[in-house]
């Protein structure tokens, strides 16, 4: 049985997830940006904490921890190479590790670029991946720590997991990587429709995540880099696919 994902906005833009597996009674909560949302949304279900899971140190996705453990104990778990900054983990893991959520596998994947330790965690069982500030609809994070190229490498590792997958993000960032994306890859009418479902969505203040990774490999310029249309958009026809992403990534950090 699949796990039951719930999507928990916090903040301004941020979100965290509830990842609920109806058969232990097991329920993990992926970043923390603030404790009360979450401590709402297992109140309302009536679900129990056994663990919470931190993709990086960021303080708008860990900030909250404190106060959820007051009142939820539960078994934390993040990056071995960031539990230097991050606050203080029951599970330390590192790429190519698997954890347990009741009966459900999940795989640990190194995707640094955004943080140096960002990790992502991906249940292929549920079809899910949670990905936060790496690959993000129509966008990607920053790179604030990492380079290009690393970054450029984890979203092309993200991209080989099956189309299906559905991509829990970290923000509600959407519309405006529509926009930019629609300066890059603008004659491509799959973005064009994805836009206007965006619109759409955010008009009645609905959440435009998750979305499908099949989604964001027709629409999100960051994972297109091999498209002859936008590199002859950009100049870089014959760049390689490392470079033509950190073009598209300058250009976003500008616009």
């Amino acid at each position: 049985m699949a796990l039951q994902i719930v999507t928990i906005p916090c903040l301004a833009d941020n979100y965290a997830y509830l990842a609920h597996d109806p058969a232990t009674g097991a329920t993990a909560v992926v970043d923390v940006p603030d404790a009360a949302p979450v401590l709402a949304a297992l109140r309302a279900r009536g679900w129990t904490l056994s663990d919470v899971l931190l993709t990086h140190h960021h303080a708008d996705h860990v900030q909250g921890l404190e106060g959820l453990l007051a009142q939820a104990p539960a078994r934390v778990i993040g990056a071995a190479a960031d539990a230097h900054r991050l606050p203080p983990l029951d599970l330390a893991v590192a790429d190519g590790d698997t954890l347990r959520i009741g009966h459900e596998i999940g795989h640990v994947l190194a995707v640094p670029g955004h943080t140096l330790g960002h990790v992502a965690y991906h249940f292929p069982d549920s079809g899910a991946v949670f990905t936060a500030d790496s690959l993000m609809a129509l966008g990607c994070g920053r790179v604030f720590e990492g380079t290009m190229e690393q970054m450029h490498a984890s979203l092309a590792r993200l991209a080989a997991l099956p189309p299906d997958t559905l991509v829990f993000s970290g923000h509600e960032y959407t519309a405006a990587n529509a926009r930019f994306a629609a300066t890059i890859d603008p004659d491509n009418p799959r973005l064009a429709a994805r836009i206007r479902e965006v619109e759409q969505t955010r008009a009645e203040n609905r959440p435009t995540v998750p979305t499908t990774l099949g989604e964001e490999l027709a629409t999100n310029p960051f994972l297109r880099a091999h498209d002859g249309a936008i590199r002859a958009r950009l100049g870089m026809a014959d760049a390689p696919e490392a470079e033509v992403f950190a073009e598209i990534r300058r250009r976003k950090d500008r616009f």
